[in-house]
């Protein structure tokens, strides 16, 4: 097949290794000079523009950083829907908010354009070995049609419903694993207090019931306070989505919420930025 492929960094460009190793032809666009100097050294074909990457795809990625970069690349005159071909398939990686899947989605449709909610989990190791998952929304006869496509680089892939039903369940599993986090802070805290080094209290809940993925990502990063270093960007902008979307729709995050908002997470997990977060 013929790709567009927007945004290579670290998580798009194991894809597009996927995608190549497996016979396919991909037109790379990526705003770092850098990856751009990087992808080029390896052989890929680089677009200098949204409409060259798009023209000519059967099938577009979105793997860019945020929402406001899914709106920027895909609407408006010069965006990719704009200049895509009728019955090219846009694939939206991108964690964003659904509002944006079903604006991009009514302009499409005037132009014959298909889209998928494509929501991810799991990092370039999983991809790596074809393993990271896909939330998929949107219509199943589309999922049908680029299946054989997803499964060069994805498994398990999951039909979640509707479009945007793919981001909402990313967004609430993004939700539970800051809270989680959140909580495994809180542990340590607890079980200082009780006299229990860190590192032993995180080693011994792992191998019980109590053990999380977000536990584990605590006790993989060393510390408590090793965790924000690491993840703070990542997580509070999804933290902001979730916060954003329930707000508009009137969701109760309930305990969730209050997790969330506790200052372990602000704080710890977070890094919120001054008091800008703090305040929240």
């Amino acid at each position: 097949m013929k790709i567009g492929f927007i945004g290579a960094g670290r998580i798009g460009r194991p894809i597009v290794d996927r995608l190549v190793g497996a016979g396919h032809d991909v037109v790379v666009l990526t705003r770092r000079p850098e990856t751009k100097a990087a992808a080029e050294a390896d052989g890929l074909t680089c677009a200098a523009t949204v409409a060259a990457a798009v023209k000519d795809a059967d099938v577009v990625f979105s793997v860019v950083l945020n929402d406001l970069q899914v709106r920027s690349v895909f609407l408006g005159v010069d965006g990719a829907v704009a200049r895509m071909k009728s019955g090219a398939t846009l694939i939206q990686h991108t964690t964003c908010d659904p509002a944006t899947l079903e604006v991009i989605a009514d302009l499409g449709s005037t132009g014959g354009i298909k889209v998928l909610d494509a929501a991810l989990s799991g990092g370039p190791p999983n991809i790596a070995v074809g393993e990271l998952t896909l939330w998929i929304g949107g219509t199943e006869a589309v999922l049908n049609e680029i299946h054989p496509l997803l499964e060069t680089y994805a498994s398990p892939i999951m039909y979640v419903g509707p479009l945007g039903n793919g981001q909402r369940v990313k967004l609430l599993n993004n939700a539970l694993f800051v809270a989680h986090v959140g909580l495994a802070i809180e542990a340590v805290r607890v079980a200082a207090s009780l006299g229990i080094e860190e590192q032993a209290i995180l080693a011994a809940v792992q191998q019980g019931s109590g053990a999380s993925f977000g536990l584990g990502v605590v006790a993989g990063a060393g510390s408590v306070d090793a965790v924000g270093d690491r993840l703070a960007d990542l997580m509070r902008k999804d933290v902001d989505v979730v916060r954003d979307v329930a707000r508009r729709t009137g969701t109760d995050l309930g305990i969730i919420g209050t997790v969330l908002s506790s200052d372990p997470v602000e704080r710890t997990v977070l890094r919120s930025a001054g008091a800008e977060h703090q305040a929240k």
